[in-house]
């Protein structure tokens, strides 16, 4: 059949399972809109109040589901407002498909209105993109968009199209969309020798990462831990990856770790990293880290061995199958001593707060029980987001959604959104400190003209709490630029922006507040006023080694 590019584009979302996109029309994307609009019974829009919220909400969708996520944006200014969260999704490996148009084919390299070479822009922040001049390439570079954004380690891809192609005809021919590759490149050889590092270990500890959630193999991840018996830390991207109930959970690793966690892994004699990449912010010193231990590295991208921490043996190969074949060699061990040892670091260096005044860890902890631990978590970037991290149960993937590796201020309401969108049955509260809330705040507009019910927290310290803390441990007290003592009411804010709003200064008024804002059902910001100088512990100092890890009580004995 005879079909326009834009009706193509369609067509082949439909193909591929998409039922919602975020973004934003204008003038080169006209004719995608167009085409939507006779097909929007199929494919929901969700119309953001500004590009980087669409491209952070498909980025939360994504995260939420394991699906595709996709957003549009127009050519100039709109593709360029995409780019932060295209540059989230890759440093975080989600899967996402940014489509955006540019100028006619023509008008393209003569500095045309709104033109932008977006593909240039985008090429270190993608995982591949295509521009497309020609209408015959349309349908094979979108399923190939696709395919890669979700096949192996996932990550974004763009499509820009110019607007011609969008208008012209051509055949097209439906097809069935492809499963996810995900080519393993391991041996038996390779197996049989981890298998045979697990058995010769007498402190084995396993350093989970948000691998483990995109292969789907948090089951296998509990068969091994119960095989090895022994105990496993994670990273902020692989929250509920493994119960954080259970009595071998330790807690995060790394800079804001726990100090179980981090004493842990540096006493250990065999560290198994699954689905991690041995980020800076995880292992300090990296010629101190887990120094030890033989390290065991597996992971689906070879591009990540290696590059960060030397290892001893690696695996190169989908989670979930490798992992499945080295349960099924390995035998079950015993290890009441190494678990005593553990044990005793979680009772000896509990996380601590101060219970005598509202803070952020007890509005978590109340969260936690108001939600029953249920509830997808989406944050924004600081202090917060660390207290989100250390302060919540998880229990199941996909439940926590962060920026980890790019940090994105501004990144939690847009994903809330996504996530809500993705998954209405579920409560989606997103907790963003007041610096981060300046940044995003617009989207509670797309939250109301939908009714899109998501839950606000912002924290509100009145300084950019995480910078801060900072400038106090480390930099003498210099507040430079990190005050926000202004006249913003962000609960009016918020009531000038279609939703409920909610003020909460008294430990007291934390468990009615969250029950109004659940039983709402409508978006409700929250705002909790804390002090400006409650500090995240457990830290430790950029590139120092993770056991040099101190909280509140060591700066009170020095």
């Amino acid at each position: 059949m005879q079909l326009t590019g834009a009706e193509i584009v369609i067509e082949i979302l439909k193909e591929q399972g998409v039922d919602t996109v975020f973004g934003y029309p204008g003038g080169t994307i006209l004719n995608i809109y167009d085409a939507l609009y006779q097909h929007q019974s199929e494919i929901r829009h969700v119309l953001t109040s500004h590009e980087q919220g669409a491209a952070h909400a498909a980025d939360g969708y994504a995260r939420s589901t394991g699906k595709v996520g996709v957003c549009m944006a127009t050519s100039g200014p709109g593709a360029t407002n995409l780019v932060t969260g295209i540059a989230t999704a890759f440093m975080d490996s989600v899967p996402m498909v940014a489509i955006t148009c540019n100028v006619n084919l023509p008008a393209l390299g003569k500095d045309s209105f709104q033109e932008v070479d977006i593909a240039g822009v985008t090429m270190p922040i993608t995982k591949h993109n295509y521009i497309v001049k020609d209408i015959n390439n349309l349908a094979t570079k979108l399923r190939r968009a696709f395919k890669i954004a979700k096949s192996g380690r996932p990550g974004p891809v763009l499509v820009d199209i110019t607007k011609d192609v969008t208008a012209n005809k051509t055949e097209y021919t439906p097809e069935k969309a492809q499963e996810t590759e995900r080519i393993s490149k391991f041996t038996d050889a390779d197996i049989d020798t981890v298998a045979d590092m697990i058995a010769e270990a007498k402190k084995p500890f396993l350093y989970v990462g948000g691998g483990v959630i995109l292969s789907g193999a948090t089951k296998e991840l509990a068969e091994l831990q119960k095989k090895m018996d022994c105990p496993v830390c994670d990273t902020l991207m692989s929250k509920g990856a493994f119960n954080g109930y259970d009595e071998m959970y330790t807690g995060m690793i790394g800079m804001h770790g726990t100090k179980a966690s981090n004493l842990g892994v540096s006493d250990c004699d065999l560290l198994i990293a699954l689905g991690a990449r041995f980020s800076d912010r995880v292992i300090g010193n990296p010629s101190t880290f887990a120094a030890k231990a033989k390290i065991v590295h597996i992971d689906i991208d070879a591009a990540e061995i290696n590059k960060n921490i030397k290892t001893d043996a690696f695996i190169v190969g989908d989670l979930k199958e490798v992992l499945t074949k080295l349960n099924a060699k390995i035998a079950q061990k015993d290890l009441p001593e190494w678990k005593a040892q553990i044990k005793n670091l979680k009772e000896t260096y509990p996380l601590a707060y101060d219970e005598n005044v509202l803070t952020c860890p007890y509005v978590i902890e109340e969260l936690d029980k108001a939600t029953n631990g249920e509830a997808i978590i989406t944050t924004d970037v600081g202090q917060h987001q660390m207290w989100a991290a250390q302060y919540y149960h998880y229990t199941s993937p996909r439940t926590f959604i962060s920026s980890g590796g790019a940090g994105t201020m501004g990144y939690g309401l847009g994903a809330c959104i996504g996530a809500q969108v993705a998954n209405p049955d579920k409560i989606c509260v997103n907790i963003a400190g007041d610096g981060c809330f300046r940044m995003n705040m617009n989207e509670l507009a797309t939250a109301s003209r939908y009714n899109i019910p998501v839950i606000e927290i912002v924290i509100n310290n009145s300084v950019l709490g995480m910078v801060r803390q900072w400038q106090t441990l480390f930099y003498g007290k210099r507040y430079s630029q990190t005050v926000l003592t202004d006249k913003v009411d962000y609960c009016k804010v918020a009531e000038g922006l279609g939703c409920m709003a909610i003020r909460v200064t008294k430990k007291e008024e934390v468990a009615d507040a969250l029950k109004k804002a659940i039983d709402a059902k409508a978006p409700v910001l929250i705002e909790v006023v804390i002090d400006p100088d409650d500090k995240v512990f457990p830290m430790v100092p950029a590139g120092k080694p993770i056991e040099e890890v101190f909280d509140a009580s060591d700066l009170k004995e020095e």
